[in-house]
């Protein structure tokens, strides 16, 4: 099973819909998926699902679950001022640590509106995913100017198909 994350609690944000179009890919390609939508963290869990009161929050313990029982898992990530959002790390902040990611596999695509496909914001998650143990896969697409390469919830862009679908065959067989 892998479990797609959208990196971004932005209501109809571009991360959403690439989440999506991935979680098809995925299932097309005879996989079980899972997804998080960081628009459904509960409203209050900063207050009461982090630090002392971890654990306290059924219903992040409910999302916190899935991460702790997923083997792998795929982050759209946008690119936030330079890095990933906020709300990414903070989500990892309330999981449990080391059982959500010591010796699991993950993907991570970058999306921007600019030009570099938010390189810095998957450089900068990668160190945080090895610090915790995680294995990165190495081939991460960057979509930059992600705005022009969607339309109607499908990408445009047949070099960003491309890029997607050889990151899932590759992680498939991670």
């Amino acid at each position: 099973m892998i479990t797609i994350i959208c990196g971004t609690n932005r209501k109809n944000s571009q991360s959403e819909i690439v989440a999506g179009i991935y979680k098809k890919m995925a299932e097309e390609a005879g996989e079980t998926c899972d997804f998080i939508n960081l628009q459904d963290l509960p409203e209050d869990f900063i207050a009461t699902a982090l630090y002392e009161n971890a654990g306290s929050n059924e219903q992040f313990n409910v999302i916190r679950q899935k991460m702790v029982e997923a083997e792998k898992f795929v982050i759209i990530v946008p690119e936030y001022n330079g890095s990933f959002p906020g709300i990414l790390k903070t989500f990892f902040d309330g999981l449990i640590f080391p059982a959500t990611f010591s010796g699991k596999k993950c993907a991570l695509v970058g999306i921007s509106s600019g030009v570099q496909g938010a390189v810095l914001a998957m450089s900068h998650l990668t160190d945080i995913l090895n610090y915790c143990g995680t294995n990165v896969l190495a081939n991460k697409p960057k979509l930059s100017a992600i705005e022009k390469n969607i339309a109607d919830g499908q990408i445009t862009n047949p070099l960003y198909a491309q890029l997607l679908k050889s990151q899932l065959e590759a992680f498939i067989s991670f």
